[in-house]
């Protein structure tokens, strides 16, 4: 199973710990998964997937991507997205839900991580993905862009002005706030990204195993996993 990449690399430990902790394949559900970077290889790994997604032409991608991957049947393409997901999917239906650069961007945070809440089956677990408010503030200061860092500081949602792309970001305690409000319990939070977009290209491209290795030793450890580019949280339904 994919991958040993260094930007997604401390994602997929963390879930293939999980899918060696369930010991059998899992019925997944991945919310805008769009054209199957995670789906189609936990696919390949005997799991079956659902992919909501509200772009069709990235379902129409992950559809082909998991037919030339000879996985096909175990990876079903839904056109939505997460404000409407308990319209899409049956309620307990689901043992591990993936949540990944998602939350930032939805008319209403709370809404969608309820919805994935009740996709979930007693016991099953939550991947989430959400842009780190900090790592954020201290790129554009980093930059010059004092002001912005500043807004970013200063603002409710972690937003530098009304031109930023996401609606919002957060720190590890905020993003565990929103997920325990929904009844899922936050079991580990990972750095993703803590220097992966720091080193230049050349270094990256040709150190990518060590890269990767830095990664995944720092990603659990505070400060380092605290300025990462997102943060990734393993919760769990009781």
């Amino acid at each position: 199973m994919e991958s040993s990449a260094p930007r997604t690399a401390v994602v997929w430990r963390v879930l293939r710990h999980e899918l060696e902790r369930a010991g059998r394949p899992l019925n997944a559900l991945d919310v805008g998964g769009g054209t199957g970077g995670f789906a189609v290889p936990l696919a390949r790994a005997g799991h079956t997937v659902t992919v909501v997604d509200p772009s069709p032409d990235a379902l129409a991608a992950l559809t082909r991507r998991a037919a030339e991957a000879g996985v096909g049947e175990r990876v079903r393409a839904v056109q939505g997205d997460g404000d409407g997901l308990a319209d899409l999917v049956a309620p307990e239906s689901v043992d591990l839900v993936l949540c990944h650069s998602l939350l930032e961007v939805v008319d209403d945070p709370h809404k969608v991580v309820a919805a994935l809440a009740g996709t979930l089956r007693p016991g099953g677990a939550a991947s989430v993905v959400v842009a780190n408010r900090v790592a954020a503030v201290l790129a554009r200061a980093i930059q010059g862009h004092l002001a912005a860092s500043a807004a970013l500081v200063a603002g409710p949602d972690g937003r530098a002005d009304a031109r930023d792309r996401l609606r919002r970001r957060y720190t590890a305690e905020t993003a565990t706030t929103l997920l325990d409000e929904s009844g899922l319990t936050v079991e580990q939070v990972h750095g993703v990204r803590v220097v992966a977009d720091l080193v230049p290209g050349t270094v990256a491209e040709s150190e990518a195993e060590a890269l990767a290795a830095f990664e995944l030793a720092v990603a659990g450890t505070p400060p380092y996993r605290d300025i990462a580019t997102q943060l990734h949280l393993l919760a769990r339904r009781a």
